[in-house]
């Protein structure tokens, strides 16, 4: 199974060879894409996919993503960082430039439900997701065997309110060890500190298995149920200290109705949560989604 992904990873990383994604932020004004444009023409850059917004023309803030192949020597990201600097401060831009090739590196937490990452587990041997999963975490051992039919790193660390910070350490450790980029909470039930969350700002994604902001914290399906409730969602978004207040990345619905038990919507919110988490974590890898205060643009 391995050796068949490791195949694909690979075939991947020879496609896009040359090709760059840029993600830009800024304040509004004229020239920015003719600025990036003309700067991008002059490297022999071929623009493959462009997307742009702004939140308002007269003085608000806009958001640029370009994918590009560029073809030149060894050090193209370094000397298109080096170049473009100049335009960034000019238009006091926050900015990134990202190889495609250069897959980002996830750790996924989960606990006892494995629904979540077993949906991820299957996008990643299929060749959908493209990403290094690189070691799964849980506070519980139900995911080791699964895990270990990937070939993946399983680390089991005890967590609960009483040992949160010794857990915290330790996972910190693990996660630097294998130099993770993004964090997915694929149904992890502990709740993290802010000393933990801001070493990955933007970067912990979370499912949260309602349709939020309803049902906030414990047992949201059965007190759905006992509101009689017509539509069960789920609601994926980026962890901030604020309990699932997060910038909000992707939500869905499915409709039920009277006949169904709480059992019942438990279920059909698995399925939600399932295909929810997915595309959320597809969109941050391929560098589509801008944090814009607590909201996101997604391209």
């Amino acid at each position: 199974m391995a050796v068949h992904y490791l195949e694909k990873i690979k075939a991947f990383q020879q496609q896009n060879e040359n090709r760059y994604r840029i993600v830009i932020s800024c304040p509004d004004q004229p020239g920015i894409v003719a600025a990036v444009s003309e700067f991008l023409y002059k490297q022999q850059a071929n623009i493959m996919e462009s997307n742009q917004y702004t939140t308002d023309p007269d003085g608000g803030s806009f958001f640029l993503r370009i994918e590009f192949e560029c073809q030149q020597d060894g050090n193209t990201q370094q000397q298109l960082e080096h170049g473009f600097q100049q335009i960034a401060e000019h238009f006091q831009m926050e900015w990134q430039l990202v190889r495609v090739r250069d897959l980002k590196k996830l750790a996924l937490f989960v606990s006892k439900e494995l629904h979540c990452l077993q949906e991820i587990l299957w996008e990643y041997e299929s060749g959908h997701l493209m990403a290094d999963l690189s070691v799964i975490v849980s506070n519980h051992e139900d995911a080791r065997e699964l895990a270990d039919s990937y070939n993946i790193p399983f680390h089991h660390i005890p967590a609960n309110k009483d040992i949160r910070q010794q857990a915290e350490r330790q996972q910190l450790e693990l996660l630097e060890q294998y130099n993770i980029d993004t964090v997915i909470l694929a149904r992890y039930m502990q709740i993290l500190t802010p000393g933990f969350l801001e070493n990955y700002k933007n970067n912990i994604i979370n499912i949260h298995h309602s349709f939020l902001p309803a049902f906030i914290g414990a047992k949201p399906y059965e007190r759905a149920f006992d509101r009689g409730v017509k539509l069960i969602g789920a609601t994926s978004h980026y962890v901030t200290s604020d309990l699932d207040e997060g910038p909000i990345i992707e939500q869905d619905i499915h409709r039920v109705n009277h006949k169904d038990k709480a059992e019942d919507l438990k279920r059909v919110g698995r399925l939600v949560e399932r295909s929810v988490l997915m595309r959320a974590i597809k969109w941050h890898v391929d560098d589509r989604v801008i944090v814009f205060g607590n909201k996101t643009i997604v391209f």
